[in-house]
């Protein structure tokens, strides 16, 4: 029995897909082996009756020698056969150093599953694949703050430009139809994304409970149209729970309705449907561009002197209520996202034409607005920023669209003289590759909700452009 049948069993037997994270804080004074097996055991004990699988994190249990390794034979034989155990190692080398860490977690600790690093490539993997039996989960799209710097990086892919978690889970989708993919339990967009890319595959997926995420969330973006293929992993908020039992049970009986409410009339799973709905809305705000003469085609003569075939004018988004709540929506998803993996709690709009769209954003997302003033009065506080704050907080910068960044690193410098902290720029279009160039280098990460080769792709889908028409004016921003 492979380890994805033998998941899938258990889901069947117990009705639960919780994965119970086993990482033990052994409290300073308190004998490694000791604490490690008797908290381990309570928890098994308690939680096992409600979980799909036990994921112990193997960093836990190296970090006390000998001691902890012990410890950790010994709770992966407390857990019997009939509940999976994925080791999280995340390992990643090559040749003889692979095979022994393929030899370690499965020979000598007789693990069911392990995660894996991918950025050796397959090389890397192929000593652990030579395990018929196992389960690999190899991460795509992690849960931790940060991660977007690398894992968001926009990279070519077959319709044009995509994240890089995206064209990455697409490559390691062909290494072996035994492997999973760890993507963030808190980030539904993630999931939902890749979901839409690969309907079978299976999620390990972190982040719930203590990290932010939620389980109906998770579930919703992630499952399969069976009802399974996502694997919600819970760890401090089970492990470290006053009772144990009670919270896997609260966590499995909401993560079977999560479920139940997902599948209900939808034939096709939730994922679907959330996808579905994110690319309605993406389709929407293109059109919309379209339809309020914010997006135009023809020759136009830029600020700068260049001719461009296309001219954007966000301006007039404002003027029409519909589309300007659907554009909050969209920004607040975007907003929403990059404050929970950055810790950002407040938006901050640049004047003038974005200050519509940060307070539909604010509205969207529930995140305090403030704005810069690019010229301060000469009368009254003569404040720098407006709205409330407290120095040393982290904002988000918000502007409609990216042609460079000279207006937004300007407005980054107010901010940043009031005392606030700006990391991120959150845009609604990205218009070609400067603007990504330049806030590069003025170390602020670029967030974009559409990039205009999706809209250049919308127009070619709708038939509003022609094939040669398009060619040449993706060859145009590629160019710009």
């Amino acid at each position: 029995m492979t380890f994805f049948q033998k998941l899938q069993k258990r889901i069947q037997d117990a009705h639960t897909l919780l994965c119970v994270g086993l990482d033990p804080r052994v409290p300073q004074g308190e004998d490694p082996f000791e604490f490690l097996t008797v908290k381990n055991r309570r928890v098994i004990e308690a939680a096992g009756p409600y979980t799909a699988c036990f994921k112990p994190n193997i960093a836990f249990y190296e970090a006390h020698g000998i001691a902890g390794m012990r410890a950790l034979e010994a709770t992966l034989k407390m857990i019997g056969d009939d509940i999976p155990v994925i080791i999280d190692a995340k390992r990643n080398d090559i040749g003889a150093t692979a095979e022994a860490y393929a030899k370690a977690v499965f020979d000598v600790l007789g693990a069911d599953a392990v995660t894996l690093n991918p950025y050796m490539g397959k090389t890397s993997a192929d000593p652990f694949l030579a395990y018929a039996d196992k389960g690999y989960f190899l991460l795509c799209r992690t849960s931790n703050p940060g991660a977007g710097d690398i894992q968001e990086l926009s990279v070519a892919g077959p319709h044009g430009s995509e994240p890089l978690f995206i064209n990455l889970a697409r490559q390691l989708s062909t290494w072996s139809d035994r492997i999973g993919l760890v993507v963030g339990g808190n980030d539904p967009q993630s999931l939902a994304a890749v979901r839409k890319e690969l309907p079978d595959i299976w999620f390990l997926a972190p982040g719930i409970g203590a990290q932010g995420g939620t389980m109906e969330e998770a579930v919703f973006a992630g499952i399969r149209s069976d009802g399974m293929g996502i694997l919600p992993m819970v760890g401090r908020a089970v492990y470290d729970a006053p009772d144990p039992a009670q919270a896997a049970r609260e966590y499995r009986d909401a993560l079977n309705a999560a479920r139940e409410k997902a599948l209900a009339g939808t034939g096709t799973g939730a994922a679907a449907a959330y996808s579905k709905h994110e690319t309605e809305l993406k389709d929407d705000i293109c059109q919309g561009l379209i339809d309020t003469g914010c997006f135009q085609l023809g020759d136009f003569t830029l600020k700068s002197g260049k001719k461009s075939p296309f001219y954007i004018d966000m301006r007039k988004i404002q003027s029409d209520p519909r589309f300007l709540a659907r554009v909050g929506k969209a920004y607040g998803a975007l907003c929403s996202r990059v404050s929970r993996e950055t810790g950002a709690a407040k938006i901050a709009g640049i004047p003038l034409a974005a200050l519509p769209l940060a307070t539909a954003a604010s509205l969207s997302s529930g995140l305090p607005l403030v704005y810069p003033r690019m010229s301060v009065k000469s009368h009254g506080t003569g404040k720098l920023v407006e709205g409330e704050f407290t120095p040393g907080e982290a904002v988000i910068l918000l502007d409609d669209l990216i042609t460079t960044g000279l207006s937004k690193i300007e407005a980054a410098a107010i901010l940043k003289e009031a005392g606030l902290e700006v990391a991120d720029l959150v845009v609604l279009f990205e218009r070609g590759v400067q603007g990504r160039k330049d806030m590069e280098q003025a170390g602020i990460r670029l967030h974009a909700y559409l990039h205009v080769e999706d809209l250049l792709g919308y127009l070619l889908a709708k038939k509003l452009i022609s094939a040669d028409t398009h060619k040449e004016l993706i060859e145009y921003v590629r160019a710009d």
